[in-house]
Formats: C-alpha cells, structure tokens, sequence
C-alpha cells in the first residue's frame, strides 16, 4: 500500500500557552483577552484560538463579563499529592475524546528508562487496540511508537537500545537493516507523523506523533485495522493537530 503522509499544520504552541495560562493566574479576578494579548506579545487572532482549545479542555473558563479565570482542569493538575491522580484521569479524557474524534485506537507512549511503555490508552468496542504480539520493548524499529521513539533519541541512544532488542523481522514490511532504518529516522520531518504501514503486524497501521515536554521524550499514536487504512492520513492530520493539550498537560 503506497502512502507518502503530508506534513501537517503545527499544533498550538505549548510555550504560548503556558504563558497564557500564566498570566491569568496571576489575575485571580479575570482578566480580559485584551490584557492577555497585552501582556504575552500574542496577536489577537492567534490567541483566540488558544484560549478557544484552553476553555475546550478546561484549562480556563469565561465568566460573565467576558473575562478568563482558571478553570478546574488548572485547579486539579496543581492539587499537591493528587497531581498525577488528576494528570492520569486529565490525559485519559482526553484521549477517550481524541479515540471519538479520529475513530481509532490512541496511546501515549514514553521512553522510560531506556524502554518504550505505552503507558496510556483509549481504546473500545469499535476502535480496538492493536494486538501486542511481541512486546512494544522489543519492536521499536517496527511500530509506530517505537519509530517516533527512536527519531527524538540521538544516534547513541539508538546503537543503544537495538543492542539490548536485536532488529528482528516481524512481517515482510519490516526494516531489518540498521543503516537504512537510521537513515529513515534522520529523514523523518518533525512535523510528519511516523508511520507503519503493516511492519509491526500484518493488518494493522499505525501513525505517531512526538509529545514533546521539557527533555521527556513521548509519542501520541493511533492505530487502525487494515480495511480502515484509507482513513490513515486524515486521522494522523487530527491526531497532530489535536496534540497540544496532551503536550500541555505533561508540560504543567
């Protein structure tokens, strides 16, 4: 199946919105998009749409008089010993929504000690997950997840990890060569989703996308069965556009 993705428009700016989110927490009366414009340096335009996914996700609420206060996703993720309680239950919901809007299976992903672990899903009856018949640890050259992964890892790093999960072919599709999947990886444009067009398993593609957050190094995937791969590119596009709040909530 030939499928050539196209680089997607950039997602909300994370740094942008911390920024936002800091100015109206320093007026805990509300303050007016006006002022926020004023004292970050956003235009207008570019911060409506901000403030637009912030209420979305309930980052920030509008009273009455039109101004912005925080909202209660703010007040949970800053809960002292509940933070990753609310974290987690904040990411989940947000995945079960993105999982709706792109009628497919997601994961957040991350590279935690020198391993990938998928360590949050969506999944359901009608977007079923990708079966794990051999462990996401050891398939990195082959997932999606892993692919993305790897691309934010430098060259050590990868030399690293392939020498504790040997390259090993899993379908036809597979890369199997180190230097041609090297070369794949530095090619991979940031702004691209990777994909898996059946190398991890045969009947399923994948799409990820990196969540970039301080120097954690995260991915965002879906996966589709292989009869919905038509629907591969424009779920990948959302999934790349809908990224921002999962990046903003692992950057708060």
């Amino acid at each position: 199946m030939a499928l050539k993705p196209e680089p997607t428009a950039p997602f909300h700016s994370v740094q942008y919105a911390l920024r936002v989110l800091e100015t109206v927490s320093r007026h805990g009366g509300g303050v007016s998009d006006v002022q926020i414009a004023r004292e970050t340096g956003l235009p207008v335009a570019h911060l409506s749409s901000m403030l637009l996914m912030l209420r979305r996700e309930g980052y920030v609420e509008q009273v009455s008089d039109g101004a912005y206060v925080i909202g209660d996703s703010l007040v949970l993720l800053g809960s002292g010993l509940t933070r990753r309680e609310a974290l987690e239950l904040k990411l989940q919901e947000t995945l079960t929504e993105l999982r709706d809007s792109v009628g497919a299976a997601v994961y957040i992903s991350r590279y935690i000690d020198d391993e990938v672990k998928i360590t949050q899903f969506a999944d359901g009856p009608r977007t079923p997950k990708v079966n794990e018949w051999v462990d996401f640890r050891s398939a990195a050259h082959a997932s999606a997840v892993g692919k993305c992964l790897l691309t934010q890892l430098d060259l050590n790093g990868r030399r690293d990890h392939l020498s504790r999960h040997k390259i090993a072919r899993l379908t036809s599709r597979t890369i199997t060569n180190e230097k041609v999947l090297f070369s794949k990886l530095d090619s991979q444009p940031p702004t691209v989703p990777v994909l898996d067009l059946q190398e991890y398993a045969v009947g399923t593609v994948c799409a990820a996308v990196p969540l970039t957050a301080g120097s954690a190094v995260g991915c965002l995937a879906l996966s589709l069965p292989i009869e919905h791969a038509h629907r591969l590119r424009s779920a990948a596009d959302t999934l790349n556009r809908r990224a921002a709040p999962v990046v903003l909530s692992l950057a708060i």
